[in-house]
């Protein structure tokens, strides 16, 4: 019924945002990857899909049509239900997800809370022939993957040199958030710096 629902940014938190319309407040909730177009923002305009139960009327918001349309790709496959879609589409960008399916990255799917192998395998499966994946989709996969790769090394470095996991994957993580394609060597300079 809705396409898109655009007002002032009331509240907003990783996971939901509160969208003012005509003095209405609704509470839309979103992936991390919307929450950080939002952030920072006075107003939005978001796509919607309505979920609607006996017990509930939800609603799911998205800064691109393409993050919905994916979301509703992935709602269809069997035993993927909203929030597990929404979990999904914070671990991955887009094109991240698109090439994820595309290339049968069993691994990286499993890598989502809440996804087992079966779980990835039937999204694969079910949605390989009904996503379209660009050059530009492949060069953010490799990037993702090679990220994803170093993280672990330099979080086992860290560890190997009597520093806590924890701590070590923070620092990592904070590292590779603001320098994404840093070298494995500079990863562990920066971190041991900040330990």
């Amino acid at each position: 019924m809705f396409e898109y629902i655009s007002g002032k940014i009331s509240e907003i938190t990783p996971t939901y945002a509160v969208l003012e319309c005509n003095q209405i407040g609704y509470l839309i909730h979103i992936s991390l990857n919307t929450y950080a177009t939002l952030e920072n923002k006075d107003s939005a305009k978001l796509y919607v899909y309505e979920a609607i139960r006996e017990d509930a009327f939800t609603l799911y918001g998205f800064a691109e049509r393409d993050e919905r349309q994916l979301f509703l790709l992935l709602i269809s496959v069997s035993g993927i239900g909203a929030n597990t879609a929404r979990m999904i589409l914070s671990s991955f960008t887009v094109s991240e997800l698109k090439t994820v399916i595309a290339s049968d990255d069993v691994n990286q799917l499993k890598g989502v809370k809440g996804i087992g192998l079966k779980t990835a395998q039937r999204i694969i499966i079910d949605l390989k022939d009904k996503i379209k994946v660009s050059e530009a989709d492949l060069t953010a996969k490799g990037a993702v993957g090679m990220s994803r790769a170093n993280k672990e090394e330099a979080v086992a470095a860290l560890v190997m040199l009597g520093f806590a996991q924890p701590a070590s994957v923070k620092v990592i993580d904070k590292i590779l958030d603001e320098s994404p394609t840093l070298p494995l060597e500079k990863i562990i300079k920066e971190a041991l710096k900040h330990m």
